[in-house]
This record gives structure tokens, C-alpha cells and sequence, in this order.
């Protein structure tokens, strides 16, 4: 025993620790918060080291490569003890770490925990969900598998329609136009770099501001907040009214900490790791890919939503939501706490779990689009083929066997996803069709791992000759250009 005390006494006269830990200790709250209904924060940043040493395990034997990602978790799966076992923890830890952050969130505004003087720690707070969900999306990535592909060229697609930025932020995400071999370097960085190490950063200044402005007393019904007398009036009860931090508050922390990580760990033997499902393939016309637990909300509204109302959703829904999250400690800084006098804050709260939940239903039954069986259900009309060449007819047996009638109609006759092609010839040059083909852009997926130079050849020499009678094809002006200049 001397000769650890001897030991932490060199430690502390250079590092100066025992005097901050002491009073983060002895820091006091109020005796009612001392409850259940307190501890969701505590046991999120349980949740967060979890997934901090977990992910450093897998992050050893992971390959983030498009090549051997699929096949560097099989490994794990199969052949490395209690590799399974890792991966179930992470992602059940993931799963849960959303659900807690969601509920913490929730009763802080159904607490008023948000109000004055704690405005920072709302808005620190709001961003600490955005990046738990950026790490949950980026996670689901690094899988890799049929799911995780189509996933991320629906997060491609929608980056890509924000204006201006949206095509450097999809060459951002992907390390070019397409999906391919940088892609898993950018996301494997962004999940074990980036995104973590700015969580930590926010978690650090979460905790600070907790720790100088005090934790929310309990919502009295009654107990208005007033920026002229309310610090008064909080240091005041936890002079009359006030316990430790430590043992008085830390000790239900600790339990249902405990309980969390029992839980994490009993799914994980129970159910396994996610995944990985089959190997990405954008060819696969037997898919119904599905995002994880948490996504699947946002994935029934664009199941169930009209394509023209997607974008809107998309761009205007988030910023409005953002918005109104980060200005609510400002637009309503003062007044009362307590849910039992705030009807339009316990309303709100259900309205938002009731849609959340049933959104999340309805996607275990929402239609995938494109309809991945239009390719061999709708054949090409026949007028599209009439005196064709040899390579145009073979370039319409690969727009049919790649599947793009799943999202493409010609003649009224084929998918609704993506716009009719009768007029593609006038509206794109055959340059402009085969950057279209190659790199994709919008919903359209990027095909150019998929079709060799002589199927790419032969769809755009067929796509060439879709255009309505009476009217002349696209000309491609770098060639006219050229032309005028040879002459």
C-alpha cells in the first residue's frame, strides 16, 4: 500500500490530477436528480467506450478495400476466435447507443434541459446525435455487403442533390464519381478517425459544461426559469438540497451502465453480428436491400414518397428539423419546465415517436424501388428495334439485361424511378451518355466496374437512336468545335 501511494503521489505532484478528480466528485447536484430518469447520459458514454475498444479490435484485422473488406469479415465471423463475438458487440453497441441518445435527447427537452444557462450544452448536444448517427451509417458502410452498397449510393444520391456542394461532396465521400477502391479508405477514416475523434471532443466539452453549469434540477411544476435570479436560485438548492456527485448520484449511473453493457452483450450472443449479406453487385436483380435498425424510417419515406417529392424531403425536411433544434434553447430560454405544464413538448415527443415507429414498420414492407423484376416482365417496344444495326440491337440486349428497364421506361413501358428515355438522344450527346453510363449522377447508380468497353460501346450507340420522329439528336459541341476548326 506505501508503495502505491508513494507511486500516485509521483504521479500527482507532475500531472496534478487529484484536486480536479476530488472536486468532479464531491461536485453537487440536486437530491432528486440523484433518479432513473438521469442516467441515459452516463450510460451513452459507457456505450461510446465500448464501441471505442471494440472498434480498435476489428480495425486490427479489418482491410478496407473494396477487393477484401467482404472477405476480412468472414475471417472475423469464421475463423478468429470470438471474432463474432466483437462484431455482435459493435454493432448491438451501435444499436444501442442510437436508441439511448435518442432517449437522453428526448428527456432533455421533455425536462426543459435545454433552457437557461444551458443553451451550449443542447446545441453540443444535438450535434453529439448527428455524429452518432454518421458513425452508425459509416459503420454499416464498411460492411460492404449488398446492403451497405446500395446504402451508400443512396446517401451518394442524396449528398448529390444538394446545391452547388452536392458534387464535391459525393467526390468527397467517394474519392471520385464512382464507387470503387477509395471509397472504403475514405469511410474506413471517416469511422475510426474523424467522426470519433470529434466525438470525443464534444463528449470532453459535453461533460466540462455539465460540470460548470450543474445538472438539471428536477422540473417542479411551478419553478420558472429567469435569466436574471435563476443561477441564484440553482446554487441556492443545491446549498440546502444538494449531494455529492459521488456515491449519491454515480451509483444508479453505474447500474444501469452495468445493465446496458449486460444487454449489449446477451443480443450479441443471442442474435450474432450483422452480416455481412452477399457481396456488392448492382447487377443482382434478386435484392431488397435494407439499412440497419435506425435507418429504416428514412428508408420507408423514400419507399413511400412520389419520386418528385423526394428532393424536397430530402433538402428541406433535415435543415428545418436542424434548425428548429438549434434555435429551441433561444426561442424558448426562460419559463417553465416541468411536462406536466407543457403540453405541446409532451405532444411533440409523441408525435415523433409514433412516427418513428410507425415509419420503421412500414419499412419491413415498403416496395424497394427501382422494381427489379421490370427487366424481364417489360420488353423493349418493338419500334425502338426496327432497322437498327447489328451494334445498336446489341446494345439493346444489354439495356435489357442490365436491368436499366427496372428504372428507366421506354415507350410508357418499363421502371418509374428514373426519367423516360423517348428523348434521351435530343436532351445528351454521346459523350454526355457515356459519362451518364460510366459515373452515374442523381439515383442512377455508376456502372462503369460493370460493363466492359464494348457493352458500354454498344448501349450508348442503341441509347443514340432514342429520340422522337421529326426531331435531330444531340450533337456533342467539343466535336463540332473540332470540325469547324479542321476546316
Amino acid at each position: 500500500m506505501r508503495l502505491i501511494q508513494k507511486i500516485s503521489h509521483w504521479f500527482d505532484e507532475r500531472l496534478q490530477l487529484s484536486t480536479p478528480i476530488r472536486e468532479t466528485m464531491a461536485h453537487p447536484v440536486p437530491r432528486q436528480t440523484a433518479s432513473w430518469a438521469y442516467v441515459f447520459g452516463s450510460a451513452a458514454l459507457t456505450v461510446f467506450g465500448l464501441q471505442v475498444v471494440t472498434g480498435i479490435l476489428l480495425a486490427l484485422l479489418y482491410v478496407p478495400s473494396a477487393g477484401e473488406a467482404w472477405n476480412s469479415l468472414q475471417v472475423l465471423n469464421h475463423q478468429i476466435a470470438l471474432g463474432w463475438f466483437i462484431r455482435a458487440l459493435h454493432g448491438w453497441g451501435s444499436n444501442f447507443m442510437v436508441a439511448i441518445v435518442l432517449i437522453h435527447m428526448a428527456q432533455v427537452f421533455l425536462f426543459g434541459a435545454y433552457k437557461f444557462p444551458r443553451e451550449l450544452t443542447w446545441i453540443v448536444g444535438v450535434l453529439l446525435l448527428l455524429m452518432t448517427l454518421g458513425m452508425a451509417f459509416t459503420g454499416q458502410v464498411l460492411r460492404f455487403d449488398q446492403d451497405a452498397y446500395w446504402g451508400l449510393g443512396i446517401g451518394a444520391s442524396i449528398s448529390s442533390r444538394i446545391p452547388v456542394l452536392g458534387p464535391w461532396i459525393v467526390n468527397l465521400l467517394l474519392g471520385g464519381p464512382i464507387i470503387a477502391g477509395a471509397t472504403l479508405s475514405r469511410f474506413f477514416a471517416l469511422h475510426v478517425f474523424v467522426v470519433p475523434g470529434s466525438l470525443i471532443a464534444f463528449v470532453g466539452l459535453h461533460l466540462l459544461l455539465v460540470l460548470k453549469l450543474g445538472i438539471n434540477e428536477w422540473p417542479m411544476p411551478g419553478r420558472i426559469v429567469r435569466r436574471a435570479t435563476y443561477l441564484q436560485e440553482y446554487h441556492e438548492l443545491t446549498r440546502k438540497d444538494g449531494i455529492p456527485f459521488v456515491p449519491g448520484a454515480v451509483t444508479k449511473d453505474l447500474f444501469f451502465s452495468g445493465f446496458i453493457l449486460l444487454s449489449i452483450a446477451v443480443c450479441a450472443v443471442y442474435f450474432g453480428p450483422f452480416g455481412p449479406s452477399g457481396q456488392p453487385d448492382p447487377t443482382i436483380i434478386q435484392t431488397v436491400p435494407r439499412p440497419d435498425y435506425f435507418f429504416l424510417w428514412l428508408y420507408a419515406v423514400l419507399s413511400l414518397l412520389p419520386p418528385s417529392m423526394e428532393t424536397p424531403a430530402l433538402l428541406i425536411g433535415p435543415v428545418i428539423a436542424l434548425a428548429v433544434l438549434l434555435a429551441l434553447p433561444f426561442v424558448s430560454g426562460e419559463g417553465e419546465k416541468s411536462w406536466k405544464r407543457r403540453p405541446i413538448a409532451v405532444l411533440t415527443i409523441l408525435l415523433a415517436a409514433v412516427a418513428l415507429g410507425t415509419l420503421t414498420h412500414l419499412a419491413g414492407n415498403a416496395p424497394w424501388s427501382p422494381v427489379m423484376d421490370a427487366w424481364s416482365a417489360e420488353p423493349i417496344p418493338a419500334q425502338y428495334l426496327k432497322s437498327r444495326t447489328a451494334l445498336e440491337r446489341q446494345g439493346a440486349l444489354v439495356f435489357q439485361a442490365k436491368q436499366c428497364h427496372n428504372c428507366h421506361a421506354l415507350g410508357g413501358v418499363g421502371g418509374q424511378r428514373g426519367p423516360e428515355l423517348d428523348r434521351i438522344a435530343v436532351e445528351l450527346a454521346r459523350d454526355q451518355l457515356i459519362r451518364q453510363v460510366i459515373q452515374g449522377g442523381g439515383n442512377m447508380p455508376a456502372y462503369g466496374k460493370n460493363l466492359s468497353p464494348a457493352e458500354t460501346t454498344a448501349l450508348v450507340a442503341f441509347l443514340e437512336t432514342v429520340y422522337p420522329a421529326g426531331q435531330a439528336p444531340a450533337r456533342d459541341p467539343s466535336r463540332s468545335v473540332e470540325f469547324r476548326s479542321s476546316q
